[in-house]
C-alpha cells in the first residue's frame, strides 16, 4: 500500500500518462473539431458530502486550497441567484475524501460569484449585485476561518470609480500581492480589469465595452500563468484575452468557446469551462476544454449533456482531478483522470 509522497507521485504520473492519450501527435490549433477532442476523465459520482438537509445552490465558484488537494466552493445559498434573504454559508471547503471541513459567510453576500485561495491560503470572493441591505459590488479578502481582512468597493454601491465597482465577476492575487479585478458582468456593468497593490491601493484599470483588443463584453473570470500573463474569460465576446500585468494585450484564443471559467494548473496546462447552453456560439457545445498555455491547443474536452447545463467554474486539485461548478442546475461535479480510475 502507497503513502504519502508515493501516492501523489503514483497520481501524477498517471495524469500525465492520461493526457498524454490526447497528444500522441501534434495538432494545429484546429486538429480536432470544436467537440471532438478526446476525453481522458471518469465523471465521479457524488465525491462532495453536503451536511444533511442542504444542497447544492449554484455553484459559481470552484478553486482549490494551497495544500494541492482540499477544494474551495462558493454557491448561491440553495437558489439560483439570490443570497440576501439566507443565512447558509455560501463558502464551503471540503477535505481530499469530499468530507465538509469548514463553512463561512452566512448572511454576508447578496450575489456571489468569483472565488481565489491567495498564496497566503487567503479566501477572495467578489459579489456581484447591490440590494436595500448595504452589501454588494464587493471584494472580500476573508482568512481561513472566515474572519473578514479587507473589501474593497463600497457596499451597495454601483460605479466606475477608483474605489467602487459594479458587479464585479472575479478576483485575482498575483505572486507578488497585486490584485487584479474583472469588474463587469453584462448588461450596464462595467467592462474593465482594475488592479491594485496588496493593501487595496489602486494602481491601474484598462478596458471599455467592445470586442477589439483590450476591450471586453463581460470579463467573467481570471488566471494566471507562470510567465506572470493574465487570461481573461471575455466570455459574451466568446475568447480568451491575455495580457501582461501592466494590461499590455499580447494575444486571444477562440478556440476553447465560449469562456465562463479559466484555471491554469502547475504544469501551465489550461482548463476552459464553456456554458454554451443556448447555442451561444455555435458549433462549441458545453464541457472543459483542455489544452496547454504554451501553444493554445486543445487536446481534451470533458464533453457535458443538455441536461446538466450551466458550466461556469473549473479548478484542477495536484492529483489532476478536475472540478466543475453549475449555476443553471445547481450543481457541482468531479471527474478523475481514466488511468488513476482503474487502479
Amino acid at each position: 500500500m502507497w503513502h504519502g509522497r508515493a501516492v501523489t507521485v503514483a497520481m501524477s504520473v498517471a495524469v500525465v500518462a492520461a493526457f498524454a492519450l490526447s497528444t500522441e501527435r501534434t495538432y494545429t490549433q484546429s486538429g480536432y473539431g470544436p467537440n471532438d477532442a478526446p476525453n481522458p476523465y471518469k465523471f465521479d459520482y457524488g465525491w462532495a458530502k453536503l451536511p444533511k438537509g442542504r444542497t447544492w445552490g449554484a455553484v459559481v465558484g470552484v478553486a482549490i486550497d494551497r495544500d494541492g488537494k482540499s477544494v474551495w466552493t462558493f454557491d448561491r445559498c440553495e437558489t439560483a441567484d439570490d443570497c440576501s434573504k439566507s443565512t447558509l454559508d455560501p463558502i464551503m471547503k471540503f477535505d481530499s475524501s469530499g468530507k465538509l471541513a469548514k463553512s463561512f459567510g452566512g448572511g454576508m453576500f447578496n450575489y456571489p460569484h468569483g472565488l481565489h485561495i491567495d498564496r497566503d491560503d487567503n479566501v477572495w470572493v467578489t459579489d456581484g449585485r447591490a440590494k436595500d441591505n448595504g452589501k454588494g459590488h464587493t471584494v472580500m479578502k476573508f482568512d481561513q476561518d472566515g474572519k473578514l481582512l479587507m473589501t474593497l468597493g463600497k457596499p451597495g454601491v454601483a460605479g466606475a470609480t477608483q474605489d467602487t465597482f459594479n458587479a464585479p465577476s472575479d478576483v485575482l492575487v498575483a505572486p507578488n500581492g497585486d490584485i487584479f479585478v474583472a469588474d463587469g458582468h453584462g448588461g450596464n456593468t462595467n467592462n474593465r480589469i482594475v488592479k491594485f497593490t496588496k493593501d487595496g491601493k489602486y494602481i491601474k484599470e484598462w478596458g471599455k465595452k467592445g470586442s477589439g483588443p483590450g476591450e471586453f463584453d463581460t470579463p467573467h473570470r481570471l488566471a494566471m500563468d507562470s510567465a506572470g500573463r493574465l487570461f481573461v474569460a471575455d466570455r459574451s465576446n466568446n475568447r480568451i484575452q491575455v495580457f501582461d500585468q501592466d494590461g499590455k494585450y499580447l494575444l486571444e484564443w477562440k478556440q476553447f468557446g465560449r469562456p465562463s471559467g479559466l484555471f491554469i494548473d502547475k504544469n501551465d496546462i489550461l482548463y476552459v469551462a464553456d456554458n454554451s447552453p443556448d447555442e451561444l456560439n455555435p458549433p462549441y457545445k458545453s464541457g472543459i476544454r483542455i489544452g496547454s498555455v504554451k501553444d493554445g491547443i486543445v487536446k481534451a474536452f470533458i464533453l457535458e449533456s443538455v441536461e446538466v447545463n450551466g458550466l461556469e467554474a473549473v479548478a484542477v486539485d495536484d492529483a489532476g482531478n478536475v472540478y466543475g461548478g453549475y449555476t443553471n442546475t445547481l450543481n457541482f461535479r468531479r471527474w478523475v483522470p481514466k488511468r488513476v480510475a482503474q487502479r
